[in-house]
Formats: C-alpha cells, structure tokens, sequence
C-alpha cells in the first residue's frame, strides 16, 4: 500500500466521527509509522480523545485508555502479580498499558511516580513487573493529553519524559466553517463509529517501508545544523538532544514515505521540525517574560538554515 493511499484513507474513515483536523491526524500517523509517541496538547472539548480512539479504531489496532488521576499507582498502568487461590500459582495480572494505541488521558494529573512508569514502556517497548521484564505488543503508540491551562492538582511532566515524545501537536479550536458542520452533524445524528479500514499487518507492513526511505548526506547536514542552532542560540536555556534529531529524523522519513517518496527532502523535516522539537526547547526566563515561545525559535531557524540543493 502506498503512503498517500494510507493517508487518504485514514483521513476520510475518521471524518466520520471527527470534523477537520486534518494536520493532527497525519501527524498521528507520522508517530505511527516512525514508532513514536504523541501529546496532544489543548483546551478540554476539542476532541483530543475522540481523535485518539477513532484514530485506534481506523487502523484496527488494541486501543486501551488510561484516565490519569493523582491517586493512580503504577501498578495501575503496568500490572501486579496475584495468588491465584485456584491454581495455587501467582500470576500476572496485566495493565492497560498492553495495547497497541494507549491513551494516557491528562497525564499531567498524575503524581511524577505514576507518568515514571510510563518511561520504560515508551522507551523500551517493555515494562517489568515484579522483576519479570515483558514486552509490548507491536505496533506501539502512546498517545497522552494535557490542558495547559490547569495549575491546581497537576504535576510538572519531567523533562526526560517530555523528550520521549516524539511530537507535540496543540489542538485547537476548529474554524467557523468547521464548528457549524460538527454543530449541524450533531443535531442531524449524522456521526458515526469509525470502522477498522486497516489491519495491524498491514501496519507493521507500512512501517518496515518507512525504514526503507532514504536521506542523502546533504539532507542529513541540513538536519543537524537545525538540531546544532537549537544549542548555540543564547535565547535557550536547553537546545535540542541528541534523540531529538533522531526522532526529527523518524518523523521525516515518515512523512516523506506519506507524501509519496522512498527519499527525505528538506521540506519534509520543514513539515515536521516544530512539532518535534519546540517541547524539547526551554527558553531562558528573561525571554520568556517578552513572550518568546520555542515554536518562534523553531521557524526561526528553519528560515535561517541554509537549505540544500
């Protein structure tokens, strides 16, 4: 199957339950494809979760959601082991992290031990329990939701998880046009479930594609000098990690493979820089205070980098 068919595909089944949204589904599926994880990040009623299950159910993979909350345990997340009194053996009980699309719902609202134990699994693709190291199924995607706006009862998501995610995408509210067709829908009872148009097959097929799409060594320079600015520039406090520019990197091979090519051009790692490196970057206070947010460094810098032939 070919990316652009995949795409068209996946964006016309989840129009059924969602209204536009058109950039936050294709970068889904960038995440998707490069074996990556996502935040969405907005408002509360601008169809986060909705966009994450339907997303789960148009490509016919275990969706599992998990509503973050202070008093959640890791063991909530992974599993425990039980005695099972029957068999007069322990036995592990797993968590709904063992999905294949797993919505971590307001993950900021859970206490730092709890979002912690989602490091090894999003990282490694294994959680350990009790000792017992288990793997995930594949494909894997984490996709978490944050409101930005809510200071009481939520914790600061650590820097080194925040680096895990390979794309932040903000969510926004929809245009007018696009608010008067989700209003007139809802009042003609005109949405509708998402049906499963692909299979986990053919997704773990669109995926070894993916790793297929080349880079040449000027494109690959190109990444790196915008992955280099991020550190020298005196308006950040923390520029970009070195698995910043390997996601960065992912995600254009992803999104190249979308467009329909088998080679990155720098229009691709364009398409795809801000989402994957602004919730990387920490501007410094002063500039902070003036309103510099890291998206504006990002573009930037895009428009500062020399761009090869």
């Amino acid at each position: 199957m070919k990316g652009t068919d995949f795409l068209e595909k996946l964006k016309d089944e989840m129009h059924n339950a969602v209204v536009g949204k058109d950039d936050v589904i294709e970068m889904l599926a960038i995440a998707l494809l490069a074996e990556g994880h996502v935040i969405l990040e907005g408002i509360p009623g601008v169809a986060k979760t909705t966009i994450a299950k339907s997303f789960a159910q148009a490509i016919g993979l275990k969706f599992s959601r998990i509503q973050l909350t202070p008093d959640l345990l890791p063991a909530d997340i992974i599993g425990t082991v039980y005695y099972n009194q029957k068999t007069g053996e322990f036995k592990i009980k797993k968590g709904p992290i063992f999905g294949n699309v797993v919505l971590a719902d307001e993950i900021n609202r859970a206490q730092p031990k709890t979002q912690s134990a989602l490091l090894e699994a999003m990282q490694e693709g294994q959680v350990t329990i009790e000792g017992r190291t288990l793997r995930l199924p594949r494909p894997f995607l984490v996709i978490a939701t944050k409101n930005p706006l809510e200071f009481e009862g939520v914790y600061t998501l650590p820097e080194a998880q925040l680096d895990r995610f390979m794309i932040r995408v903000k969510v926004g509210y929809p245009d007018r046009g696009e608010e008067l067709e989700m209003l007139l829908r809802k009042d003609r009872g005109k949405f509708v479930e998402v049906r499963q148009v692909f299979t986990a097959k053919q997704v773990q097929a669109l995926i070894f594609e993916v790793r297929k799409v080349g880079t040449s060594e000027p494109v690959l320079e190109y990444l790196y000098e915008i992955i280099s600015r991020t550190r020298s520039d005196d308006r950040l406090l923390i520029g970009a990690s070195p698995r910043a520019g390997e996601h960065l990197l992912y995600a254009s091979k992803a999104r190249a493979f979308l467009q329909g090519r088998t080679y990155v051009i720098p229009d691709d790692i364009k398409a795809v820089a801000v989402n994957v490196l602004a919730h990387r970057l920490i501007v410094r206070a002063e500039y902070e205070l003036e309103g510099l947010k890291p998206e504006t460094v990002v573009r930037e810098i895009l428009d500062s980098v020399e761009v090869p032939v």
